[in-house]
């Protein structure tokens, strides 16, 4: 990507036709299936996002804004009170990548759903927005990353950016300029501002930085937006310019991937949600694993070695090979193996501790397994026990696959939602909030959402 007459004089005008899709679309325009994934993604959004609201780093970024100060129009997850709009996207962002539990999609490379829904609750809070036009908006954001996220892979994120701070940036832009009504030029122009602020090094995993991108990655999309419908000027070509955003940080230009259709008719149906507190990518390792050892009977002691065969560009991503902390082991192939071999609860954000990334079983177990970039593709993975008497069992299992079944989905959602909620906020309010989320389109007023969790404090159970 070094011709930049290439990019004046013969791509297409990215910017604009996304802009334009994102800035028309009706709440009337989603399939039946895909509301319902969208509402599963807010689902499960509320759940991890009030269970990151107990991590320190939320605690941190909660302490930064009570010293800031400002004036209180959205709710701050886990503070008991409300936050500048901009402190409601960072701390709410970061809350709800605390845990790396959000979901995926594969077409954006990254997490769609946690910059987006933080920025655009704080502005539908804000403005007494309708549940559907909250969920219009949530849709018109996922959909723009995920194709800004597929014209740029992969390279993109072979570079170590991370998508879910610097695509998301753009995400968020859409879902909130969709919110304050933008044409498709104010759009263009949202995007250009987003685009020059995003961010995100891959080289942060495994520190409080990772879930900060999704913060400011909603930010970033609050003051884009907002400065777009004020008339801030930038360019409308951002994405496909001479030293725009693909030209800078990517060495592909996919456009055939970003304007074309998707299989079901939306990026949202295809969510990948989460069922492991973990790097999405140490997922199907984990399943092989756990359901070998389950069938097989096996014991740690029985083990001699493990091999595990991925993607190559795991190794770059979750294969820490000696995570000293909590937050390192989610991002480390052999350490959640040994989770796996070992039978401890991956969905579990418990399990994820400095004590457990230092146990002396757990690290000996993970000693044992190798880890080989030899599979693939993606989030096809391969695993091999070898036992001490000889016995090997083999398995490959690929999680990026969506579910068939809405419904079934759906239900594995509500009870993660359970899992994490109850014991943060009680039975009542827990069930008070889903059931709103379940009806979320016939809400005259979506902060009716946050009514339930605006009081509670990270720490107090109520």
């Amino acid at each position: 990507m070094s011709n930049p007459a290439f990019f004046e004089e013969t791509l297409p005008a990215i910017t604009e036709g996304l802009a334009r899709s994102a800035a028309e679309l009706r709440f009337e325009d989603i399939d039946a299936d895909s509301l319902a994934v969208a509402k599963q993604c807010l689902i499960d959004w509320f759940a991890v996002t009030l269970a990151g609201a107990v991590e320190p780093l939320t605690g941190y970024l909660l302490a930064e804004a009570a010293e800031e100060g400002g004036q209180p129009r959205a709710t701050l997850f886990g503070a008991g009170a409300k936050g500048s709009l901009a402190q409601a996207c960072l701390v709410n962002g970061a809350a709800s990548h605390a845990l790396d539990y959000d979901d995926v999609n594969l077409a954006m490379g990254g997490h769609p759903t946690a910059q987006v829904v933080a920025a655009v609750l704080a502005v539908a809070e804000d403005l007494g927005a309708t549940g559907r036009a909250l969920l219009t908006a949530f849709v018109a954001g996922y959909e723009t990353e995920c194709r800004i996220g597929s014209l740029v892979a992969p390279s993109h994120y072979q570079k170590g950016f991370h998508v879910t701070a610097t695509v998301g940036s753009f995400g968020a832009a859409a879902g909130v300029g969709h919110l304050l009504g933008l044409d498709a030029e104010a759009m263009a122009r949202a995007m250009g501002i987003a685009g020059t602020q995003a961010a995100g090094l891959k080289a942060q995993f495994g520190t409080m930085c990772k879930p900060l991108h999704a913060g400011k990655a909603a930010g970033n999309g609050l003051l884009a937006a907002r400065l777009a419908r004020r008339g801030f000027t930038s360019r409308l070509d951002i994405l496909e310019t001479s030293q725009g955003f693909a030209d800078t940080q990517s060495d592909d230009f996919r456009d055939q991937h970003a304007l074309r259709a998707p299989r079901r008719g939306f990026h949202v149906r295809e969510n990948l949600f989460k069922y492991h507190a973990a790097c999405y990518l140490t997922h199907s390792t984990i399943e092989i694993l756990a359901d070998l050892r389950d069938e097989g009977q096996i014991t740690p002691d029985q083990i001699d070695n493990v091999i595990l065969s991925v993607d190559p560009g795991h190794l770059k991503v979750c294969n820490i090979q000696e995570p000293g902390t909590g937050l390192e082991v989610k991002f480390s192939l052999r350490h959640t193996a040994a989770f796996a071999l070992a039978g401890k609860d991956t969905a579990s954000i418990g399990s994820y501790s400095d004590a457990n990334a230092l146990a002396p079983e757990l690290v000996a177990l993970r000693r044992k397994v190798a880890v080989a970039g030899d599979g693939g593709p993606s989030t096809l993975a391969t695993a091999r026990i070898n036992l001490h008497d000889g016995q090997s069992l083999e398995r490959s299992v690929d999680v990026g696959i969506p579910a068939e079944d809405v419904v079934a989905q759906g239900l594995k959602i509500d009870a993660k939602f359970r899992s994490l909620t109850v014991p943060l906020v009680g039975e009542t309010v827990a069930a008070a909030l889903l059931a709103d989320l379940h009806q979320l389109e016939k809400l005259d007023d979506a902060s009716q959402l946050l009514t339930h969790v605006a009081a509670w404090r990270a720490g107090a159970h109520i």
